[in-house]
């Protein structure tokens, strides 16, 4: 990604461990800043001014969450495959299925 230029977002980054070591790293290092909000517009920023977007989701829950709702404020994503062993009944983001997104206009 580094060598072609690809910007690559973890917006759970936070969640468990590494949060926690952030933590801690943050009072050795005063200036460290990880500004989770500038990652959120930079993410919404390229779906909004994107010609098309295309969405590969592999699994689901925050990642998936965060991708489609950022192909939401665009009026959807032009394609999108989803790769998941999640199920529907549960309610959960991971388990719905693309005619769920198409509902809300995160997929056209």
């Amino acid at each position: 990604a580094y060598k072609n230029n690809i910007p690559v977002f973890c917006p759970a980054l936070t969640d468990g461990s590494i949060g926690d070591m952030l933590y801690f790293h943050s009072y050795s290092r005063p200036g460290f800043i990880l500004d989770i909000v500038a990652d959120i517009r930079a993410v919404n920023d390229q779906a909004l001014k994107a010609r098309k977007t295309g969405v590969i989701i592999l699994g689901g829950g925050l990642v998936k969450h965060h991708t489609m709702n950022a192909n939401l404020m665009r009026n959807g994503a032009d394609f999108c495959v989803y790769v998941s062993t999640a199920q529907e009944f549960d309610g959960s983001d991971s388990g719905a299925r693309p005619d769920e997104a198409v509902s809300w206009g995160k997929i056209r």
